[in-house]
C-alpha cells in the first residue's frame, strides 16, 4: 500500500506566546529586508512591505522575525555598514514604519528581532568621520583600531591580518596634512572599520542604542560578528595567508577571543531589565560546539546559531555526530539548541544538497526540513526556503551588490544568489515582489515556485512547511526538550521524543524498517506491506506513538 501523506492547509493568527521561554522553542523566520517585499515601487523591499506580509507569517506558523539592518548607511555591504544606529535608511522607510511593524506583528503573535552591528560601523558613521579629521593618535581615533604601518615609512600594514572579504584587513588613511598616515583595521570591507571594545565610549553608545530599541518594542536582538568585538592583546601576526579558511575552525587573535563574554553578560543584564523576555543571538563561529556554548551561559546570550549543522554533509553519521555535539554542548549550560538550514550568507541548501541536480535538491530540502523542525530547541527559516527556492547562479556580473565578490583570497563573492527577491505572486517578474522591478533579477522558472502557485496545493514545499510548522505546535513532545536515537538501517537516523518519532533516510536506497508508529507528515510518498515501511531515498517521517 503506497500512502502520500500531503500536509493541509492551516492558516490561523496565533496570540502571542506568553510562556515561560518562548524562545527556546521558537521558529524564527529571517527577513532578508530587501528582498522580503517592496511597498514603493524602487525594486528594493522595505519595511511597510514587511508589515503588509505579516498575515502571511502568521499563517505560515512562525514564532518571530528576524530582520536585516535596516538603518542609515550607505549599503557598501547590504546595510552592514550602519553610519546611524537610531536611524531608519530612507531606501526602507523611516522610524514611524520601523514602529508600525512592531506593533502590527505583536497584534499577530508575532515578535520581532533586529539584527546589531557592534564590531564595526560604516565609514561614513560620523565617529569615524571624525578620527579621518583627528590629528595622528587624536581622541577620536581611540574608538577604532588605528596604528601605525611596518617598514620603511610606515608603508606596511602593522600585522598579517587578512579580510574575510579577501585582502588585506588594513587601509592606510591620509593624513589632514596630505601625508601618509596611520592604518586602521578592518576584518570586513574597508568602509566598515573595525570598533575598538577597550574603549568606554563604544560600549556606553551601545548599550544606548541597545536601550533605544528596547525602548520602541523589539523583541531582541541578533548580533552581528559577536565572536569578533575583541582583539587580542598586541594584535599578533598569524603567520599564514588564507584565513578565511581558519574561521570556525580554531581560535584567531581577532575571532572567539575570550574577552567577548563580558560585553554580552553586560547585555544579558540589560535585556534582562525589560519585561517580556527579550533576547540576544549570537552570529558566533566558534571552532567548537563547546566554545559556541559559552555565548549562551545562563549568564549570557539567550542562542547562538549552529553553523556546524549547516554546514554538514548530507549523510546520516556526520548528521547524528554534529546533532549529539551540538546538543551535549548546550544542554551543559542549560540553553536550547539552535537549527538552521540557510540564510543570507550562504547558498540556499536547496543547491547545496543537489548541485545541479534540482529534483535532488529539492527533495532532500523535504526531508531536511522535517527533520530540522523536529530536533530539540528553536529553528530558524530563512526567507524563500519555505517554497523551495534554488541559489541563483547564474546572475551576470554587473548587477552583483557583494562586496567580497569584488576582492580575492576572502569568502567567494556569490551571497547575492541567494538574496534574489522573492516571488509573490504572478507568471511574470517581480512576481509580486512590488509594484516595480527587482534589485537583482528573479529567474522565470520562479512563477511555478511563488506563494501564490504553491498554496493549496498538498504536494508543495510551502504546505509541507505550513503543516510542519502547525504540528511542531500542536504535538507536545516537539519544541525544546528530550530526545533519544532508536536503532535503524544504514543511512537512516530514527529517534524518538515523547510521542513522537522522526525518521529520515539520507541512503541512496530504499530503506525498510517497522512502522514507528501512526504516520501524521511525510517529505515523500510512503509504502507500507504489512507491519514494514519502505522508506523512500532522501525522505522524512513524523510518526506519532
Amino acid at each position: 500500500m503506497t500512502q502520500d501523506l500531503a500536509p493541509s492547509v492551516r492558516q490561523a493568527v496565533r496570540p502571542a506566546q506568553q510562556a515561560e521561554g518562548w524562545w527556546r522553542s521558537a521558529v524564527i523566520y529571517q527577513v532578508y529586508v530587501r528582498s522580503f517585499a517592496d511597498s514603493d515601487g524602487d525594486g528594493i523591499g522595505d519595511l511597510r512591505g514587511i508589515r503588509e506580509r505579516l498575515p502571511y507569517l502568521a499563517g505560515l506558523g512562525v514564532d518571530a522575525l528576524w530582520l536585516t539592518p535596516f538603518y542609515a548607511s550607505p549599503q557598501a555591504d547590504g546595510g552592514y555598514d550602519v553610519a546611524d544606529y537610531r536611524a531608519v535608511d530612507p531606501l526602507f522607510g523611516q522610524l514611524s514604519d520601523a514602529d508600525d511593524l512592531v506593533r502590527e506583528a505583536h497584534r499577530l503573535g508575532l515578535r520581532i528581532i533586529v539584527d546589531i552591528v557592534p564590531n564595526h560601523t560604516s565609514d561614513q558613521h560620523v565617529w569615524f568621520q571624525a578620527a579621518l579629521a583627528d590629528r595622528r593618535e587624536g581622541t577620536a581615533r581611540e574608538r577604532y583600531h588605528f596604528r601605525p604601518g611596518r617598514g620603511e615609512g610606515g608603508a606596511l600594514p602593522p600585522n598579517d591580518w587578512e579580510s574575510v572579504f579577501g585582502g588585506p584587513a588594513w587601509t592606510r588613511i591620509t593624513e589632514p596634512d596630505g601625508t601618509p598616515g596611520d592604518w586602521y583595521l578592518h576584518l570586513f570591507a574597508p568602509e566598515q572599520p573595525d570598533l575598538n571594545w577597550d574603549n568606554p565610549e563604544v560600549r556606553e553608545e551601545f548599550t544606548s542604542v541597545l536601550r533605544f530599541w528596547l525602548d520602541l518594542g523589539v523583541d531582541g536582538f541578533r548580533i552581528d560578528v559577536a565572536h569578533g568585538m575583541v582583539k587580542a592583546p598586541g594584535l599578533p601576526d598569524i603567520g599564514r595567508t588564507e584565513q578565511a579558511k581558519l574561521i570556525g575552525a580554531q581560535v584567531l587573535p581577532f575571532f572567539d577571543q575570550d574577552g567577548v563574554h563580558e560585553i554580552h553578560r553586560a547585555w544579558r543584564q540589560l535585556l534582562d531589565s525589560y519585561d517580556g523576555q527579550r533576547i540576544g543571538v549570537a552570529e558566533a563561529w566558534a571552532p567548537t560546539s563547546e566554545r559556541l556554548a559559552l555565548y549562551v551561559r545562563p549568564d549570557e546570550l539567550h542562542q547562538a546559531f549552529n553553523f556546524q549543522f549547516l554546514t554538514c554533509d548530507w549523510d546520516a553519521p556526520a548528521m547524528r555526530d554534529v546533532i549529539d555535539q551540538s546538543l551535549a554542548a548546550t544542554q551543559s549550560v542549560g540553553a536550547p539548541t539552535t537549527w538552521v538550514l540557510s540564510n543570507h550568507d550562504v547558498v540556499r541548501h536547496t543547491t547545496r544538497y543537489g548541485g545541479d541536480d534540482a529534483e535532488l535538491g529539492l527533495r532532500r530540502a523535504r526531508a531536511a526540513a522535517l527533520l530540522m523542525l523536529a530536533l530539540p530547541g528553536s529553528a530558524y527559516v530563512y526567507q524563500g526556503e519555505e517554497l523551495g527556492l534554488p541559489e541563483v547562479t547564474d546572475l551576470p556580473d554587473e548587477v552583483r551588490q557583494d562586496p567580497a565578490f569584488f576582492r580575492g583570497d576572502g569568502q567567494d563573492g556569490t551571497r547575492d544568489g541567494c538574496r534574489v527577491p522573492i516571488p509573490w505572486e504572478g507568471e511574470e517578474a517581480p512576481y509580486g515582489f512590488g509594484p516595480g522591478g527587482s534589485w537583482l533579477p528573479q529567474p522565470a522558472a520562479w512563477a511555478g515556485l511563488s506563494v501564490a502557485a504553491q498554496a493549496g496545493d498538498p504536494r508543495s514545499m510551502l504546505e509541507l512547511y505550513r503543516s510542519a510548522l502547525a504540528l511542531r505546535r500542536d504535538l507536545p513532545g516537539l519544541g525544546d526538550g528530550e530526545m533519544r536515537w532508536l536503532d535503524a538501517p544504514e543511512g537512516v537516523l530514527a529517534f524518538s521524543r515523547p510521542g513522537f518519532v522522526c525518521t529520515i533516510n539520507t541512503g541512496g536506497d530504499e530503506a525498510a524498517m517497522p512502522v514507528p508508529g501512526r504516520p501524521v507528515l511525510a517529505s515523500a510518498a510512503l509504502e507500507f506491506v504489512g507491519g514494514t515501511v519502505r522508506l523512500p531515498s532522501d525522505c522524512c517521517v513524523w510518526w506519532a506513538v
